[in-house]
């Protein structure tokens, strides 16, 4: 492979790229285009990003440095290397996201009078209305615990609000106490809304932190408070299971989920004020070295500043409201199931997210519950949310008596207890549940219903990129498609036996499946592209994806470039491929688009001489996705919705001047700068699919 950079640099390092990635949505937090509450908003999903960013990720570092501390990554650095620039990019993040929020942010917010009370700027009057709520709402919740050899250091649940109070004097037992930990309990609101009367502004608000600083002498009455510090640990939250030891995966999973919640500390949050021998108190309490604690001005627990967003009814201040339209035909008031159907049949139907509705989804799934023809549903859940209408649809199949078949995925990162008493309710009313493959998620997207139609069976499937999560269809983009075509859902129905019996490997017609024909499919036609570029045609690759990190198609695509073949990437996340390096990757370019909604969808294209093959898939190009998961690629083949992919997908995010950011040789992004009209991809689509709202460019 020619190439002017070393074989050790033609890959990233996936964790420096993670957190370029939330500089890029810090980035929309600074813009001073975006809503002064979604500013807010997004400085509190960087926070909630980097929470699991250290749960996951630094955790894997950490085990690395205890492992195997001398063997390289793909970028060649070591676990120590890696280890020491993240910690300086983090640090360097938070310190960003802490002062916008400070200098910028919340002074404006005050200005639009949505204030915080901080203790030190009560009134008399203020301080006597918080004193009474902490009395009477607070205090009563609260278990101060004074450490000695009779009460030792409480055990800490994860990304949990704790104080560490110092204190002089004796007890009423005679006992000198320096140190009590004081930990908040869930159950407690972070956020108090002061009288508008007392507040002088439309929506004050005091932070659980505040009453805590002002009155939690009175957790220890006859004792001197000398500070009051707020701290949080984060821990190790990635769940182990023993595939060769396991027997019932439903069983062994709700055994680890009990530990989650104490597993090693990665991260010492506390406040800038904290005394630095208290800091190395409980930095020594957690394992955790100097480098570890994250002192920051401001409350360790920003992500619970979001709800701020929620509760202050200022529209003017966040996006404009967005209805999402739902398309023809299922916009027919009176569509019956057999009308449902028969729009399916007729041909295929594409459905792009937030722009279309989710709702013909859920119309879909009624109409198989609630249709005497349908005598089978079959479902792949991987996230569903808590309350789900989609679930309840499917409980109630079952209890009809249709045969339901829903393979739950267990393993569903932070999903995983809602997905267990999911699994348990279906499970009570005679559905089959199954929980697909032990050491292989189950990611791919997928239902389908048989129907008697005419004394044949005739399957229904809808395929998409996203999860059946109603809340997420709000506010990811996602492509979906119903089908009847015969080649897709009989494949469908192979999987969905594969995933709950037992055999060989099913020969497929027309979807690609990982962990079996994704990847060398992708593979082969990048290869066929390199082939036509060769012979002088006109050779193409375009992907839209969350993550870019398997390195046999990063190397597959540095060939192709060279090559000739044009490769435009559009990529959210994190890609370790680098773009635009002479002699590797020059006819490369990478695109990460951040905005209002949250890029999701996987689309992959090759141009193929003209005879466009065009993908949609439940799978980015990670290693994990193509030989870990069991995910699912399934063809466009409509002329008109391959037309839409490629422009929803691609052509209109290449124009795209205000979401879009380049990433350079060296891994670094920088925004687009363009003299042609102003595009924003998001507002073009909202626009152009057609729902209710305030779309102008």
């Amino acid at each position: 492979m020619a190439s002017r950079l070393p074989v050790n640099e033609l890959f990233l390092n996936r964790e420096l790229a993670l957190l370029k990635f939330n500089e890029r949505v810090l980035a929309l937090a600074e813009d001073e285009r975006t809503p002064l509450l979604e500013r807010l908003r997004f400085v509190c999903i960087v926070s909630s990003n980097l929470d699991e960013f250290f749960e996951i990720r630094v955790a894997a570092l950490n085990e690395q440095l205890s492992q195997n501390p001398r063997v390289k990554g793909l970028d060649g650095r070591t676990p120590e290397e890696v280890f020491q620039t993240v910690s300086a990019s983090a640090h360097a993040l938070i310190d960003r996201q802490y002062a916008l929020l400070n200098q910028v942010i919340l002074p404006r917010l005050q200005g639009e009078g949505v204030m915080l009370h901080m203790a030190h700027t009560w009134t008399e009057a203020q301080r006597e209305w918080a004193h009474e709520v902490f009395q009477m709402d607070v205090m009563p919740l609260l278990t101060p615990i004074g450490l000695d050899p009779a009460h030792p250091f409480p055990r800490v649940f994860n990304k949990s609000l704790n104080f560490a109070v110092q204190l002089t004097g004796r007890d009423a037992f005679g006992r000198n106490a320096a140190i009590a930990i004081v930990q908040a309990p869930r159950a407690l609101p972070r956020l108090t809304q002061m009288p508008p009367e007392l507040s002088g502004h439309p929506h004050g608000y005091v932070m659980l932190t505040s009453f805590m600083q002002a009155f939690v002498g009175d957790l220890f009455p006859g004792m001197k408070v000398n500070g009051c510090y707020q701290w949080r640990v984060t821990r190790n939250s990635d769940l182990f299971v023993d595939d060769e030891e396991i027997t019932n995966l439903r069983h062994a999973l709700q055994g680890e989920l009990t530990q989650r919640h104490f597993g090693n500390g990665v991260r010492l949050e506390l406040a800038d004020s904290t005394p630095p021998d208290l800091q190395q108190f409980l930095l020594k309490e957690f394992s955790l070295q100097p480098r570890d604690a994250y002192r920051v001005d401001g409350p360790v627990n920003l992500s619970r500043l979001m709800q701020l967003v929620d509760l202050v009814d200022r529209p003017d201040l966040k996006f404009a409201e967005f209805r999402a339209a739902v398309p023809p035909p299922f916009d027919e008031r009176s569509l019956t199931p057999d009308a449902m159907f028969r729009a399916i049949a007729e041909k295929d139907r594409l459905l792009h997210h937030p722009y279309e509705s989710f709702q013909p989804v859920i119309d879909f799934l009624t109409a198989a519950a609630a249709d005497p023809s349908v005598v089978a549903i079959k479902q792949t859940i991987y996230r569903t949310g808590e309350d789900s209408e989609l679930m309840r649809l499917l409980l109630a199949a079952a209890k009809s008596g249709k045969e339901v078949t829903v393979v739950v995925e267990l393993m569903a990162r932070f999903d995983e207890q809602t997905n267990i008493n999911w699994a348990s309710r279906l499970e009570e009313v005679g559905a089959h549940v199954v929980y697909g493959v032990v050491g292989h998620k189950t990611h791919a997207k997928m239902a389908l219903v048989l129907r008697h139609e005419k004394g044949r069976i005739r399957r229904y499937g809808h395929l998409g990129t996203g999860n059946y999560h109603p809340r997420t269809a709000r506010l990811y983009t996602d492509f979906g498609m119903f089908t009847a075509d015969p080649r897709i859902c009989e494949d469908m129905d192979q999987i969905f036996a594969q995933l709950t019996g037992l055999g060989e490997q099913r020969k497929l017609k027309a979807l690609l499946q990982a962990p079996f024909s994704l990847h060398e499919t992708m593979v082969s036609m990048i290869r066929r592209e390199v082939r036509h570029a060769k012979a002088g045609k006109k050779a193409r690759v375009m992907a839209k994806m969350n993550s870019l990190l398997e390195p046999t198609i990063i190397e597959e695509l540095y060939k192709a470039s060279q090559a000739g073949v044009q490769v435009d990437l559009v990529v959210r996340g994190v890609c370790t491929l680098r773009a635009g390096v002479p002699g590797l990757s020059d006819n490369i370019t990478v695109r990460s688009l951040i905005g209002r909604f949250l890029e999701h969808s996987r689309v992959f294209y090759f141009l193929n001489d003209g005879q466009e093959a065009v993908y949609l898939a439940s799978a980015d190009w990670m290693d994990r996705n193509f030989f870990r998961r069991v995910e699912v690629a399934f063809p466009i083949f409509d002329a008109d919705l391959k037309k839409r992919v490629v422009d929803e997908a691609f052509n209109f995010a290449l124009r795209d001047t205000q979401l879009a950011w380049i990433q350079q040789p060296d891994g670094n992004y920088a925004r687009i700068k363009s003299r042609r009209k102003p595009m924003n991809l998001h507002t073009h689509l909202m626009a152009q699919l057609g729902g209710d709202a305030s779309t102008s460019e």
